[in-house]
């Protein structure tokens, strides 16, 4: 039976039509700048030194958490030995962190976090413990019974990526948690041509919104169509025609929104290019994070074009801003320690280096960074590393962070215990996506009535506050 083809609406065109431009110039990624904004709101009011930022650095493939906190004392540390089996982390390279439980317990960071040892001791680094996606809470016996919902395909890289996201792993809509805070307080901004949300590391769901469109930029700086620019000397001709082309007026609807869409995104390239020209570079910021060429590291290079676009805010009318940065390489099935070493030191040194940094230019306690990642890793190892699981911890950094304390419940560290869904030390968690998202969207202004807007789904939890930011 043929299948009819889909009803070709506005909605869709323009859809369809941002992809085809992103494929074929790059610069269509620009198509944050498509102010969709309602007329209806206002920013009168929003005060003018009130600017946040809100950084979401993604793990891609799944962070073995299970060694980024390590448990210390005698007792917990050989069963953490004994279940981890080549994994284990040697007890005397862990970096002892300074808790305030007061029950005995002692937990360690890995090796390669010494650059962020002290910023939880000091208070400006948290871990959100046994944080996961979730469609509601759900116990063991649940889980083991079938009694419970659960996300669906629970293990899998790209489903779990996805409900990371957008909080929602009941729903089929790819609407993102960061997408639907920038619709909602999009008006503190209404000054501003640059989408509230700007991607450093491609395309995600994070940032998808309702009327809010994701900005890209890459490391380096805005992108734009070379044809563009009358300054590109091989075939000026093609600059003339392109300008000829979105001066047009066109009589069909869709065609004429096309060209819209590509004069607001060159327009907004040349503004973006031309402010950053007067930002500094910002690269002395990172001593810590260089590589053996020179360069910065992975993370510190999306990082410092974050500080960068976060230091033209005034220039830029930003009020809020939203960004979205990543790191890949944590499917960490094989040489699971070397590589997972390596990518922790970069991870670590890029994040103490740019902290340090927000805190020179006066802005840290406007700043927050949090991680996430598309699960934890199974708690013993299939001979080489690990396997994909559920509940993980995640780093949340800055200025306004309540740090030096884990939140939510670390598991009990049992295989085939209380917390394993079964005998490989995968943990139910304890922490909703949801929970942690909430608390991050109230410090960043959303209002606690208008939570359920951002997170449809945060009153099957029981804590829409986990207490670790500053609000």
């Amino acid at each position: 039976m043929n299948t009819p083809a889909p009803r070709l609406t506005r909605r869709r065109f323009l859809g369809q039509s941002a992809c085809a431009g992103l494929g074929l110039t790059g610069l269509l990624s620009t198509l944050g700048t498509l102010r969709l904004f309602n007329a209806t709101l206002s920013a009168q009011g929003a005060p003018v030194d009130d600017s946040k930022a809100l950084i979401c650095l993604f793990l891609f493939g799944g962070n073995d958490a299970n060694n980024l906190i390590v448990p210390r004392d005698t007792q917990a540390y050989a069963a953490y030995q004994r279940d981890r089996g080549i994994l284990a982390l040697p007890r005397e390279s862990l970096l002892a962190l300074d808790l305030p439980t007061g029950d005995g317990r002692e937990f360690g960071f890995h090796p390669a976090f010494a650059p962020l040892q002290p910023l939880f001791n000091t208070g400006k680094l948290a871990l959100v413990c046994n944080v996961g996606t979730l469609v509601a809470p759900i116990t063991k016996a649940e889980y083991r019974s079938g009694g419970g919902a659960v996300p669906p395909h629970l293990f899998s890289h790209n489903d779990q990526q996805v409900q990371w996201q957008t909080s929602v792993p009941d729903s089929p809509r790819k609407v993102g948690w960061g997408g639907r805070i920038a619709d909602l307080l999009q008006a503190l901004n209404a000054d501003s041509r640059i989408s509230m949300n700007v991607s450093i590391a491609g395309a995600n769901f994070f940032q998808v919104g309702e009327q809010v469109l994701q900005y890209h930029v890459t490391p380096s700086g805005s992108i734009g169509l070379t044809q563009s620019d009358q300054t590109w000397a091989p075939m000026p001709q093609l600059y003339q025609a392109a300008n000829q082309m979105l001066a047009r007026s066109y009589g069909h609807l869709f065609e004429q929104e096309y060209a819209n869409i590509m004069k607001r995104a060159v327009a907004n390239d040349a503004l973006l290019k031309s402010v950053l020209a007067t930002v500094p570079e910002h690269t002395d910021k990172f001593p810590n994070s260089t590589t053996a060429t020179g360069g910065l590291n992975r993370v510190a290079s999306q990082l410092r074009m974050i500080l960068r676009l976060i230091d033209a805010r005034q220039p830029l009318g930003m009020q809020r801003q939203i960004f979205f940065a990543s790191l890949g390489g944590f499917d960490t099935h094989d040489a699971q320690l070397d590589d997972h070493h390596a990518l922790l030191s970069e991870l670590a040194s890029a994040l103490a280096d740019f902290h340090q940094a927000t805190v020179t230019l006066g802005l840290s306690d406007r700043i927050t960074l949090f991680t996430a990642s598309d699960f934890n890793r199974t708690y013993n190892s299939n001979g080489k590393g690990s396997d994909h699981a559920w509940g993980g911890h995640h780093l949340v950094l800055g200025g306004a962070v309540n740090g030096g304390q884990l939140y939510g419940n670390m598991p009990i560290l049992e295989i085939n215990g209380p917390d394993d869904t079964g005998s490989r030390g995968s943990w139910i968690p304890k922490v909703s996506t949801d929970e942690m998202a909430a608390t991050l969207a109230l410090w960043f202004g959303v209002a606690p009535a208008d939570l359920p807007l951002v997170l449809p789904n945060i009153g099957r939890f029981p804590h829409p506050d986990l207490g670790f930011m500053q609000t």
